[in-house]
C-alpha cells in the first residue's frame, strides 16, 4: 500500500497514548484523525505530551464521538478494551490492541494469571500476538493484533534462539524496569520519596508477562521470572540465567543468535569485549524501537550456564513502538517505516 490512511488512538492521554502519537504524527503513510480521552476532551493534545507543541494542532475528542478509521490503535487500561471490543470493530477494519487483554490465546490461561474470567472470551483466538519476530505471518494475514508486555518482549528476544534451537533446559530471568511501566497515573509506589532511590522487588514470582513468554515459546524448558522496579524512567533489561541442555561455545553461541535475527530489522547484537557499553544498556534505546541482545559465557560453571542480557526502551519496543511495526507489517508498509529513531546519547 502506498497511500496515506487514516488512523485513531484510543485512550491518548497515557504514556502508551504519547509515544504512539509521536510516531504516528511523523510516519509519511499515516494521517491521525483523532486521540480520544473523556477526562482532557476537548484540550490540545500537547497539554498531556508537551514534547509535541508545535507539531499538532489535534485536540482530545470525547471517546463517545469516536469516528472511523482504517487503524485504530487502543491505549486503555487493562480490562476496557475487552469490554467494548465489539464496538471498536464496527469503528475500524483494523486494530491494535496495546494492552494486556487479548495478549493470551485461551481463557484458562487468562484466568489463571489475570484472576478473574475474561470480558470476551470469543475474541481470544481472534487477535494475533503482536510479536513480530514470532508472528510476522500471522500479523500480516490479521485484522486484529494484541499488544506485548514489555517485561515479556525482551525476555521472550534474550531466550527465542536459545528455546527454537533446542539448547535450553532452564532460565532465571530477572527483569529490570523504570517507573513508567506502571503508567501515568500517579499511587503510593511512585510518589517521589518512595520511588526515588528505590531497587524494589515488584514481582519476584507471579508475574503476568511470564504466560506470555511460555506462550510464545513453548513450554519445553523451564522458566522462573521475576521483575524488580529500578530509580529509571524508560527501560527493560533482562539478566537471564540460561542453563543448556549441552556445553556450547562462545563462538557457536554468535552464530546461532546472529543466524537467528539475521533479517530483524530492530533486533542489535551487542558483542563488544571492552568498554561500559560492552552490554545492552536500556539508557542507550530511549525513543528507540531496537532490542539490544548480548551475553556472558561461564567457562568456571560445571551447569553449562550462560547469562543472557536483552535490553529495550519499555515504552517503545516494549508498547506503542511494537505496535507500529505491527501496522506497518499489517499494512503492507515498510516495516521500519516511522521507527527508524536510534537512541540518544548521552541522555
Amino acid at each position: 500500500m502506498s497511500e496515506t490512511i487514516e488512523v485513531s488512538v484510543v485512550g491518548g492521554s497515557g504514556y502508551v497514548g504519547g509515544e504512539l502519537l509521536r510516531l504516528l504524527l511523523f510516519h509519511p503513510q499515516v494521517s491521525v484523525r483523532q486521540v480520544t480521552s473523556a477526562r482532557l476532551s476537548g484540550r490540545f493534545v500537547y497539554t498531556a505530551h508537551p514534547t509535541l507543541r508545535g507539531t499538532t494542532s489535534l485536540q482530545f475528542t470525547h471517546p463517545d464521538a469516536l469516528d472511523r478509521a482504517d487503524v485504530l490503535f487502543l491505549a486503555l487500561p487493562h480490562g476496557e478494551a475487552a469490554k467494548a471490543i465489539d464496538m471498536f470493530a464496527d469503528k475500524a477494519e483494523r486494530i491494535i490492541d496495546c494492552s494486556a487483554d487479548f495478549r493470551l490465546r485461551d481463557t484458562e490461561s487468562y484466568e489463571q494469571w489475570y484472576g478473574t474470567p475474561h470480558p470476551a472470551p470469543e475474541w481470544l483466538s481472534r487477535f494475533v500476538y503482536g510479536l513480530p519476530e514470532r508472528n510476522r505471518a500471522a500479523i500480516a494475514d490479521s485484522r486484529f493484533v494484541s499488544g506485548v508486555g514489555c517485561n515479556a518482549t525482551v525476555t521472550t528476544l534474550a531466550l527465542a534462539p536459545l528455546v527454537d534451537g533446542g539448547l535450553l533446559d532452564h532460565a532465571v530471568a530477572d527483569v529490570k524496569v523504570g517507573s513508567s511501566e506502571a503508567g501515568a497515573k500517579a499511587s503510593p509506589s511512585s510518589h517521589h520519596p518512595e520511588r526515588s532511590g528505590s531497587v524494589r522487588s515488584f514481582k519476584p514470582t507471579g508475574h503476568r508477562h511470564q504466560a506470555e513468554v511460555v506462550q510464545e515459546l513453548g513450554r519445553g524448558f523451564r522458566l522462573d521470572f521475576s521483575v524488580t522496579s529500578v530509580e529509571l524512567v524508560r527501560g527493560a533489561l533482562v539478566t537471564a540465567h540460561c542453563f543448556l541442555k549441552e556445553s556450547t561455545s562462545e563462538r557457536d553461541l554468535w552464530t546461532l543468535y546472529r543466524k537467528h535475527y539475521a533479517h530483524e530489522p530492530f533486533v542489535r547484537l551487542v558483542s563488544g569485549k571492552s568498554g561500559i557499553h560492552r552490554y545492552p544498556e536500556p539508557k542507550l534505546l530511549a525513543g528507540s524501537n531496537y532490542c539490544d541482545i548480548g551475553f556472558a559465557t561461564d567457562e568456571l560453571s560445571t551447569a553449562n550456564r550462560v547469562v543472557t542480557i536483552a535490553a529495550i526502551d519499555n515504552l517503545m519496543k516494549g508498547a506503542a513502538g511494537t505496535a507500529v511495526q505491527c501496522m506497518n507489517i499489517m499494512l503492507g508498509f515498510d516495516e521500519t517505516s516511522g521507527l527508524g529513531f536510534p537512541g540518544l546519547h548521552p541522555i
